[in-house]
């Protein structure tokens, strides 16, 4: 696990204090837990494993909203009606 938050995170961004990493690391934790895919996991984010992939949507309904986490370095996609 260490090697994924140093490749993913601490190699791109400039750390400048102790609260900076606290909160740095606290959102790309809650972003790697929650919405990240795993590939050992079936392409499921941890959160969830116990209940199973979210039902299919048809994206055709929906727009698309991006939402950067961490400046943009990476980003979660969801459906706004």
């Amino acid at each position: 696990m260490i090697g994924t938050p140093r490749r993913e995170l601490l190699d791109r961004v400039l750390i400048v204090n102790e609260r900076h990493l606290h909160r740095v690391v606290t959102v790309y934790l809650s972003h790697f837990n929650a919405c990240r895919p795993h590939r050992s996991l079936a392409q499921l984010a941890p959160a969830q494993v116990e209940s199973g992939p979210p039902e299919p949507i048809n994206l055709a309904d929906y727009k698309v909203r991006r939402r950067p986490i961490l400046r943009g370095l990476t980003s979660e996609y969801h459906g706004a009606a």
